[in-house]
């Protein structure tokens, strides 16, 4: 009797996971300029995160090294003493800038307040009648000597007031570069002066900037002295004490600076001590980090986008292709595996080209503005796996398209 062997059921494909790498890079390769552009979106998504990321974290770092040079170093004192008949003159004494600086830590302070002028005591490059007119935009300052270092004055032209003027009440004037271009100034050869009202103040320097108290340059800045006996003392606001400190100093002489300067009343005086810089960096930090996030993520939404896009068509144009595989044995999620194969390693090699081209660039401007870069060796991690996320999720609709293609149709294109 002869026995009939039972045919044996056809064996279902499968593509190994070594010929499905190998189908997707010979894929990238055959169309070079289409892989280059379409890995461009991912380049430039995950270049713009590593850049604006690294460029955040520098930029918060120079903003903490500027914050410990000047904010961190900076104490005001504010004249909140009495006004009255029997108080006429400013709660800080005369010799307010040597009480502080005698203080262990602090390295210079000065006195200031704006001079309220009348409506006839104008400021004039010239003496009045003359062709000048009068400039009413321009501030005028009182303050003592000490101002200046405090302030971290620099000079075009000429020099700051001193003691000497101070005491000998000499009738002189600082004054900043915009306020001599303003009043026709440029150079100090020819002994310029400068009319407040009646009263002549000759220009000894010209301001070119200064750290703190970014009013100096836009004003006429005169002598303590000079400005009591002209003016008077201002009546309705009080006067202000700029102190300049060591780093790590500011606390103590905030605490020290009322009882030097007022002995008999420190509650005439109301110490401002600079910022908690914990709380002002993560501030900072937070605000800049969430808007750049914010950035990053739309340049790599735009890449994943425009992977998406050129996959697609990539899948319209391949359309025989996938038929021919198809009448071959190939399931359709063996297409779904190859195209998102395809678009992820575009995304991948697009995310390392990414990653270099944006630590460069943090590199080159931080270089350029003589800073020191700081990227997060986390970030430099997590940037090549954004671009492979980026491109599996651009590539889940062209691929789940490509999978529904039926494979007479497609031969039949």
């Amino acid at each position: 009797m002869t026995k009939h062997r039972r045919d044996a059921a056809p064996q279902r494909s499968r593509l190994a996971a070594r010929d499905l790498l190998s189908e997707a890079v010979a894929g990238m390769l055959q169309r070079p300029a289409r892989s280059v552009l379409t890995a461009l979106g991912t380049v430039l998504g995950v270049g713009a995160f590593i850049a604006v990321l690294g460029l955040t974290g520098t930029a918060t770092s120079q903003i903490d090294h500027r914050f410990n040079s000047l904010t961190a170093t900076e104490v005001s004192v504010t004249d909140i003493g009495p006004r009255n008949a029997a108080a006429r003159d400013l709660s800080f004494p005369r010799d307010a800038d040597a009480r502080i600086t005698r203080l262990n830590g602090a390295v210079a302070a000065g006195v200031f307040w704006s001079v309220r002028l009348g409506p006839q005591q104008a400021v004039r490059a010239g003496p009045v009648g003359t062709a000048n007119s009068a400039d009413a935009r321009t501030q005028v300052i009182a303050a003592s000597p000490g101002i200046w270092q405090a302030s971290q004055a620099r000079f075009v032209e000429g020099r700051a007031f001193d003691g000497f003027h101070e005491t000998h009440h000499q009738a002189v004037a600082v004054i900043g570069s915009a306020t001599a271009a303003r009043l026709g100034i440029t150079t100090l050869r020819t002994h310029p002066a400068v009319f407040i009202g009646d009263t002549a103040f000759t220009v000894i320097g010209i301001l070119k900037d200064v750290e703190r108290k970014p009013e100096l340059l836009m004003s006429i800045t005169v002598p303590r002295s000079v400005a009591e006996r002209t003016w008077g003392v201002p009546t309705d606001e009080g006067a202000q004490m700029l102190i300049s400190t060591r780093l790590g100093a500011a606390a103590q002489i905030a605490d020290e600076a009322a009882v030097a300067l007022r002995p008999d009343h420190p509650e005439y005086l109301k110490v401002t001590p600079p910022p908690d810089p914990r709380s002002l960096r993560t501030a900072v930090s937070d605000d800049l980090s969430q808007l750049f996030l914010l950035l990053a993520g739309v340049c790599l939404i735009i890449g994943a986008v425009g992977i998406a896009n050129t996959t697609l068509v990539a899948v319209l144009e391949r359309t025989g292709e996938i038929g021919l595989r198809r009448a071959l044995g190939a399931r359709g999620i063996h297409i779904t595996l190859q195209f998102l194969t395809e678009s992820a390693a575009l995304g991948l090699v697009g995310g390392l080209v990414g990653t270099s081209i944006g630590t460069v660039v943090v590199v080159t401007v931080a270089a350029a503005r003589q800073w020191t870069p700081v990227i997060d060796p986390a970030t430099l991690a997590v940037a090549p796996t954004l671009g492979l996320a980026a491109g599996l999720l651009a590539g889940l609709y062209p691929a789940w398209r490509a999978s529904r293609i039926p494979p007479v149709e497609a031969l039949r294109r």
